[in-house]
């Protein structure tokens, strides 16, 4: 039975039918978070796991709290910064100049003129 495959009755891909026949699911607990615009989320967590004190809302992004009557506040969003902004930011100016001028340098040089 030449090209038959070893494994019958499956697919690639195929993931099993119930978590009973293959596996258990590890123990787990929900923790329930609240943010400052009324979102409430359950979470499921290992039930050995450590509780995280904020978690990000799945539905506005704004962090979330474990006490419903004070979630925490607001985040504050960073600005969107450009890539010459990070560079900016490790280099000053003349770095920037005497960069330029080594790689123009190599570029003349490559190209016959000195």
């Amino acid at each position: 039975m030449s090209g038959s495959s070893a494994i019958r009755g499956s697919r690639v891909g195929s993931s099993p039918m119930r978590f009973t026949e293959r596996s258990e699911p590890a123990p787990r607990r929900t923790v329930t978070y609240f943010c400052a615009r009324g979102h409430e989320l359950e979470i499921l967590l290992a039930a050995d796991a450590d509780t995280p004190e904020v978690w990000d809302c799945t539905r506005c992004g704004q962090p979330a709290g474990l006490d419903p009557a004070n979630p925490p506040g607001k985040s504050r969003a960073e600005p969107y910064k450009t890539h010459l902004a990070y560079v900016k930011e490790r280099r000053s100016a003349e770095d920037g100049e005497a960069i330029l001028a080594e790689a123009l340098a190599k570029v003349r040089q490559r190209r016959g003129r000195d």
